[in-house]
């Protein structure tokens, strides 16, 4: 039991709608064809999907900013889209979740899409559209403009969210945390790959055990001793202020210069994992908008997290579900 439970409940009821969280990422959309699979087909030795339903959503640094709306935020989204049939898909889902989308910018390449072809409840095959070369240094000034507005009218916490589709450059993750270390606005990062130095500054990076063993000098387990130890020596090689370790059926690890807090998981079920790394980043940022202690933040977002893994596909909390979980703590 949370000692400040209705401080939270307080939070997320009535103060989530003054906060203004900005997402900087690789947007992505998710596509689903759910089929019947009933033959096999003359042409080849493969099953026929006859499609029953078609099923659009939000992927990538696109899910964290949905997340963030659904919980009430407002919500702005950096990245970049390509001039094709799938961009008209992802905005027209960004216009209905309202989230502020002008500073997405068309590239040459596609817009990042992920199309899931299911066989009943099996996924039979995906299909990529995407390039993953970095942004031209015009398309990055372009998001630097956009940044100097943006933060001259005023955001509360940023969200780097990395899945090294090409948006998160060097140069675009520096200048952010340049700009929110000018303004003292929170800044949180969902790193990728092994480049972390382009990270330096930054107040918080929620890795997972994988994500810091692929930066680590020797292997890591799951376990509390060798989590502070790595935490440590991230936080030392790239002058990374905080760490929250998101560490699967074991919870999360939030690491500071003053304090080490392992918070259990509250996942009664899991059935589904994808997505929880949005959910814990999308929370933690927007309970640091909302001026909530570290500690209290990386609870709720633990929390969160425990909703979501109980749900089957990328899945999204609204505020209704956070509040009926921190009725039963």
């Amino acid at each position: 039991m949370v000692d400040n439970k209705s401080f939270l409940d307080e939070f997320v009821q009535s103060k989530i709608e003054q906060c203004k969280v900005l997402v900087i990422g690789d947007v992505m959309l998710d596509k689903y064809y759910f089929s019947e699979v009933k033959k096999i087909s003359p042409e080849a030795p493969v099953p026929v999907a006859k499609v029953v339903k078609q099923k659009e959503t939000l992927g990538g640094a696109a899910n964290v900013a949905n997340n963030l709306t659904l919980l009430g935020c407002q919500t702005y989204l950096v990245g970049s889209v390509g001039d094709d049939y799938h961009r008209i898909g992802l905005e027209q889902q960004l216009a209905e979740k309202n989230i502020d989308y002008s500073g997405l910018i068309c590239s040459a390449g596609p817009t990042t899409t992920k199309l899931r072809v299911m066989g009943g409840h099996q996924q039979m095959i995906r299909l990529d559209f995407e390039e993953t070369m970095p942004l031209q240094q015009a398309e990055e000034e372009q998001i630097y403009a956009y940044l100097e507005q943006l933060f001259a009218v005023g955001i509360d916490s940023v969200i780097i969210s990395d899945y090294a589709k090409g948006v998160c450059t060097f140069g675009i993750c520096q200048r952010a945390i340049q700009l929110c270390n000018h303004y003292s606005i929170p800044i949180i990062i969902d790193p990728k790959g092994t480049d972390w130095a382009k990270y330096a500054g930054a107040d918080y990076l929620t890795p997972n055990l994988k994500e810091i063993n692929e930066v680590m000098p020797e292997l890591i387990l799951n376990e509390d001793t060798a989590i502070i130890k790595a935490a440590e020596y991230i936080k030392g090689q790239h002058a990374i202020k905080n760490i929250m370790v998101t560490r699967s059926e074991k919870g999360l690890s939030l690491i500071t210069n003053g304090q080490t807090i392992h918070i259990p998981t509250l996942a009664q079920e899991v059935f589904d994992v994808s997505g929880a790394g949005d959910t814990v980043i999308a929370v933690m940022a927007l309970a640091l908008a909302g001026k909530l202690a570290p500690a209290d933040a990386a609870f709720l977002a633990n929390l969160a997290a425990s909703v979501v893994v109980a749900k089957l596909g990328t899945y999204a909390i609204n505020k209704k579900e956070l509040l009926a979980a921190l009725s039963k703590i």
